[in-house]
């Protein structure tokens, strides 16, 4: 054509440079080796833009079976192919945050522990948590959630070079492959980085919101030789981050599988505290600080195994929380102390905690109405203790139910009062209500 093959016309621009697409080096072997083709797919240039054509062809003999070339098809297939690479796209990256997603972090995983264990070398593999993240959805709404979300990646995106690929795997958990982690200080500065970027203020509508960073780092393929492995590594690595209060890191060390294994004994153990009858409650006196007088007790469970001992409820409260158990100790935990405060001479009310979980539950309603009704205690000398996030938002499932309740002549407890994105205004919704705090009322 024009005195030129018909692999450099299809090449286009590209035949000089040398680099051709992998289609037309196919196909110059197919055309050398005189074999048939079909769904070869090249880049062809037609003007001034690329278009994509899909092949098929077999070579052609005379009557005295001698090659005379080839006889084929050509489609032009670009807008399928611009569809397919959508699709694909879509695939493996969020829609919220525009980041790689977890299918396109993982494979992105697997390529640079290949690389890694190819040339003898060392990737890393980080999982980012943001802490108080699920304190701005429950108290401003899912809206400002997804926005926050979108600053923070945002934040994460500008700190990464070509050595790192940032990517969110849900919710408000993201991750960073680093292909190269030779440098073990580079990537704890890194880490520490992303710590300190996510932990500055961000200003969204009139709303100022604190949040921060937990970080796992694991390192491959010391922490790990498969992808799955050296993310099961992170992961441990992040939680205790978490355990430690958060707005830190902490890089795996082996330990941290023990302090898993002791992890899940425990939960295993929790799991059967209800049937086997280890859980107790004890109740700590309510005194009105005007009168000195003693309106009631606070209901606190407490957990004690029979080869474990005694267990702390800041260690076991948590672990039901994560584990999902709270909901049916928590039920236990009302039945039990309406049960045992209707034989209570006198009108003295017994405060029970209740979990947002329970909260969201439309069926708590009718375990509150049941407990009442079995025990004989009067809805008004029972009160509810929430945290004040449960509060916040009048379109919550978790407010609905509680207003239910409060219909019942239920009194309300807003506990951990002042920590969150709220006023005294809400108190004025209830008024069989009271707060604590000792944030609150030491500011006061």
């Amino acid at each position: 054509v024009n005195g030129k093959s018909l692999l450099e016309v299809l090449a286009g621009p590209s035949w000089e440079a040398g680099d051709f697409a992998p289609g037309l080096r196919e196909l110059a072997d197919n055309l050398k080796g005189r074999e048939a083709f079909r769904g070869l797919f090249l880049p062809v240039t037609v003007g001034d833009s690329e278009r994509w054509f899909e092949i098929a062809a077999n070579p052609r003999y005379d009557e005295r079976d001698a090659f005379i070339g080839f006889r084929g098809v050509g489609s032009d297939v670009t807008e399928q192919r611009a569809s397919a690479d959508e699709i694909n796209r879509m695939a493996r990256f969020d829609t919220l945050t525009g980041l790689p997603n977890r299918l396109l972090i993982n494979e992105s995983l697997a390529r640079a522990m290949a690389d890694a264990a190819k040339w003898g070398s060392r990737c890393a593999f980080m999982m980012i948590d943001l802490d108080r993240f699920k304190a701005v959805n429950d108290t401003l709404g899912h809206p400002i959630g997804d926005r926050l979300l979108g600053r923070v990646s945002e934040r994460l995106a500008v700190l990464m070079t070509e050595n790192e690929t940032i990517g969110r795997l849900g919710g408000d958990e993201f991750a960073v492959v680093i292909r190269d982690a030779t440098d073990t200080s580079r990537v704890e500065r890194l880490a520490q980085t992303i710590v300190d970027a996510l932990s500055r203020p961000y200003e969204l509508d009139q709303h100022t919101l604190y949040t921060g960073a937990s970080v796992g780092v694991a390192t491959g393929p010391r922490d790990g030789r498969t992808a799955e492995m050296l993310i099961r590594s992170a992961d441990l690595a992040l939680y205790r981050s978490k355990d430690a209060g958060g707005g830190t890191y902490h890089c795996y060390e082996p330990q941290l599988h023990i302090a898993a294994e002791e992890r899940r004994v425990l939960e295993q153990a929790l799991r059967n505290a209800l049937n086997h009858n280890e859980l107790h409650i004890c109740y700590q006196p309510v005194v009105d600080a005007g009168t000195e007088q003693l309106t009631g007790f606070e209901a606190l469970v407490r957990w004690t195994h029979p080869e474990l001992g005694v267990v702390s409820p800041a260690k076991f409260i948590p672990l039901a929380e994560d584990a999902r158990l709270i909901a049916p100790i928590g039920e236990w935990v009302l039945r039990t102390a309406c049960m045992e405060a209707a034989r209570w001479p006198g009108q003295a009310r017994v405060a029970v905690n209740v979990s947002p979980e329970q909260l969201h539950n439309p069926g708590f309603v009718a375990v509150v109405t049941s407990a009442l009704s079995n025990s004989g205690l009067p809805a008004g000398r029972l009160e509810l203790e929430v945290t004040e996030s449960v509060f916040m938002r009048d379109d919550t499932a978790a407010v609905k139910v509680l207003e239910r309740i409060l219909d019942l002549g239920v009194r309300l407890s807003l506990d951990d009062f002042g920590t969150g994105y709220s006023s005294l205004g809400y108190l004025s919704r209830t008024p069989r209500s009271r707060i604590r705090s000792s944030t609150f009322t030491a500011a006061v």
